[in-house]
């Protein structure tokens, strides 16, 4: 082989070379842009989800609080003997929400966020309470300008549904009998010696679930 042709092989090997490099460069820094674009997509994601799950935590807290509320009612209102307004309340119609958010407020606090707003709504004929959250952490630094600043924001409704029908009796004496979802037996509760002990736990009383 001449010294021509191994001269001119070396040329072109060093000339493809030249060319190479760039398009390595290109592609490195393509990639590079596409994992640090994923990484700011996985960051804010995961702050959607922490206030969504402070709202669902804060909703639930705030619903179980008005359920406290009805069973408590509905004991005194039993333990009265006035009328039928024990019904309202085994209906989960009457409640104040009076404690619901400050219930609401300290679960979004174990969640590091903060309630925004916070109310009882109803939901398909039911009651409910519904909340809005911001977390107290930011989306944090990436490619993407003002994820360094800016807080994930969700809401949540709680639904509370009454588990428990009674057989309204024709003497307001008489011992009223609860069937409950979920008990084979129902309860008795006699008007005339009633203990608010009687009722059972709030949960057997009403359901409290996250609204669809």
């Amino acid at each position: 082989m001449s010294r021509r042709v191994r001269r001119l092989r070396s040329v072109r090997s060093h000339a493809d070379a030249g060319q190479t490099l760039p398009l390595y460069i290109w592609l490195t820094a393509i990639l590079l842009f596409a994992a640090l674009a994923f990484f700011a997509f996985a960051q804010a994601a995961s702050a959607r989800n922490g206030a969504q799950s402070a709202a669902d935590a804060a909703a639930l807290a705030g619903a179980q609080a008005i359920r406290d509320e009805l069973a408590e009612g509905l004991g005194t209102a039993i333990g009265t003997g006035e009328g039928d307004e024990w019904l309202d309340w085994l209906d989960g119609d009457m409640f104040t929400a009076e404690g619901a958010r400050e219930a609401a407020d300290a679960l979004a606090a174990e969640n590091d966020s903060a309630v925004d707003d916070a109310g009882s709504t109803e939901v398909d004929g039911y009651p409910g309470y519904a909340v809005g959250v911001t977390t107290n952490y930011t989306v944090g630094d990436s490619i993407i300008p003002g994820t360094e600043s800016q807080h994930a924001k969700a809401e949540a409704t709680a639904v509370i549904k009454p588990r428990c029908d009674a057989e309204v009796p024709t003497d307001p004496g008489d011992v009223v009998e609860f069937t409950c979802d979920g008990q084979e037996d129902p309860i008795e509760i006699d008007p005339e010696d009633f203990d608010p002990d009687d009722l059972p736990d709030p949960s057997v009383l009403f359901s409290v679930h996250l609204a669809k």
